[in-house]
């Protein structure tokens, strides 16, 4: 009896293994292909982890290509974020970076070819006019009065399309298959049009780009690949995909499967919505931390690992699905909590002045860096008669279960002595500005005190060691309990998404941080150094998330 455990294939790989055994291909490749108009977001790490995943399991190859076939909207800034987030996320193209640009030539060579065949014609219509004949999804279009010229005129006519003779929108180049098609795509859909735009690679060399549902299968049938994974919204398009392949005439032609897109609950994905939470100033650029692009991801201190965690939780379905962002923060949680030391920092500090220590004395305490994780060692924090703490750490008038500091009680000061609260000291407003209390000195941490107990210990940082940064907590930028979109479409923006603690004091194990260090400070979340902002002179910590939270893994 076979003992080993029998693991699931989800429908894809199902589908690449029933290819191969049936010679459909004798290898894999599969290729991520981003238009370059935008920073990619967590839906898109889906799609570059399961490409790229596929590719490995079967021995094959994985391509980043950039569907550049639309000038108006990409940058080479698009370009090069784009390959940081993949190579970030460990899909490695190796030497196969490709641009739909660089096939230009092919492409109109491919256009050229359906022409010489009747299966392309030049149209006149204007693109309202095309929308019109095209029909409904009850009703069936009809045909163009342009449908039926010649083979040597529109030969003519593309050559000069191509030339620049003709204004954009004057005519574009249809394919010609079926205006009675109950799929409104393959109703002689335009595969060409005129467009004077520099582009980002080719400059002013084309006047004439191809569209994206006629690029994209020559792209992948040129560079190889075996298998073009793409999100459900491509269903309706795969009979023209496979139209496209057919007439070009390519052999061993690449196979178009669907998968359902990641979406996750309470958060903005929209390019439109970002470029205007950009352009108003609410956000400062693609990579704020408030927003799941990758870049924005990166920088709040998520790692590859978590995200590779979520991807694989969420599985790969047929059915499109929302997962709750808690999901995420969930995957970071368990990615960093064995892997990143437990310092202590005070975000609202309020002074502790141990009246009974030693003035000007200083001792260094032994200090795990991971209580779950012994093999990250310890480290050295220095201690001594004054310290910060949390102010909410310390109320004259308790309610009832406060197990924290007030007048009378003993607490354990984390990782070093047990101190009892003599009093405060309060300004003119009646705010605390410091805590008093004295220490027993036998009850160090570590020495073996089997005395009294307490119920509570707080964290401190020592005064004149500590290092001075700045903390951003963040908060969804959307309010949640209002949901993402108002009536009107706008944003439903969150005012709290962001609050700055200009003033918070660390331990000096953090002074040599640099950007994306991460750690977990005590009791307050996971923090990582901002790497944007942060300067080895003033320190800027981004709390990538909080340390609990209600989502449990089913």
């Amino acid at each position: 009896m076979d003992n080993e455990a029998v693991i699931s294939k989800n429908f894809i790989e199902q589908i690449i293994e029933k290819d191969l055994e049936e010679g459909h291909c004798s290898t894999v490749m599969t290729r991520f292909p981003p238009e370059p108009n935008g920073y990619l977001h967590i839906g898109h790490a889906k799609s570059i982890l399961l490409n790229y995943g596929l590719a490995k399991e079967y021995g094959g190859k994985f391509n980043l290509r950039f569907d550049d076939t639309n000038p108006t909207k990409e940058k080479e800034e698009f370009v090069e974020s784009i390959k940081e987030d993949v190579e970030w996320l460990g899909a490695d193209y190796e030497d196969r970076l490709f641009f739909a640009s660089d096939y230009f030539q092919i492409m109109y060579e491919a256009a050229v070819k359906l022409i010489r065949k009747g299966k392309a014609y030049v149209c006149d219509l204007s693109a309202q006019q095309i929308r019109e004949y095209r029909g409904t999804l009850t009703e069936p279009g009809k045909d163009s009065p342009y449908r039926n010229r010649s083979v040597e005129e529109n030969l003519q006519l593309f050559g000069n399309m191509k030339n620049g003779l003709y204004a954009d929108g004057e005519k574009v180049l249809r394919a010609k298959i079926d205006m009675s098609s109950p799929n409104i795509n393959m109703r002689d859909p335009v595969i060409y049009r005129v467009a004077h735009q520099t582009h980002h690679r080719q400059g002013d060399a084309w006047c004439i780009y191809p569209m994206y549902d006629f690029a994209h299968p020559i792209e992948d049938a040129v560079e190889g690949v075996t298998h073009s994974i793409c999100t459900l919204e491509f269903e309706d398009h795969r009979p023209l995909y496979d139209w496209v392949v057919r007439e070009l005439e390519y052999e061993n032609p690449p196979k178009q499967i669907e998968f359902a897109k990641l979406y996750l609950t309470n958060v903005v994905t929209g390019k439109r919505y970002i470029k205007k939470l950009v352009e108003d100033g609410i956000v400062d650029g693609w990579d704020d931390p408030r927003l799941v692009s990758l870049a924005a991801l990166r920088r709040r201190g998520f790692t590859p690992e978590s995200i590779r965690k979520f991807v694989d939780l969420v599985g790969v379905a047929k059915a499109n699905s929302s997962v709750d962002y808690a999901m995420l923060e969930y995957c970071i949680r368990e990615d960093l909590k064995l892997k990143r030391p437990r310092v202590m920092a005070v975000l609202d500090p309020v002074k502790l002045i141990i009246d009974n220590y030693p003035e000007g004395e200083t001792e260094l305490l032994d200090v795990a860096n991971n209580l779950e994780n012994p093999e990250l060692g310890t480290r050295k924090v220095p201690f001594g008669r004054e310290l910060y703490i949390e102010r909410e750490d310390f109320m004259e008038e308790p309610p009832k279960k406060y197990y924290r500091l007030f007048p009378g009680n003993e607490v354990r000061l984390m990782n070093a002595y047990f101190v009892t609260c003599t009093g405060c000291v309060k300004d003119e407003n009646g705010v605390v500005t410091e805590v008093h209390c004295t220490y027993d000195p036998e009850t160090k941490s570590g020495s073996g005190f089997e005395g009294r107990k307490v119920k509570g210990t707080i964290h401190w940082v020592s005064v004149p060691d500590a290092v001075t940064a700045e903390a951003r907590l963040y908060e969804n930028i959307v309010d949640e309990e209002k949901g993402v979109y108002n009536e009107d479409g706008s944003l439903n923006l969150n005012p709290n998404s962001l609050t700055v603690v200009d003033k918070c004091f660390i331990e000096p194990s953090v002074a040599d941080a640099k950007p994306h260090d991460s750690f977990q400070f005590v009791r307050n979340g996971f923090f990582c150094v901002d790497s944007k902002d942060s300067t080895d002179e003033h320190l800027v910590f981004n709390r990538i998330v909080s340390l609990k939270s209600s989502f449990k893994l089913k």
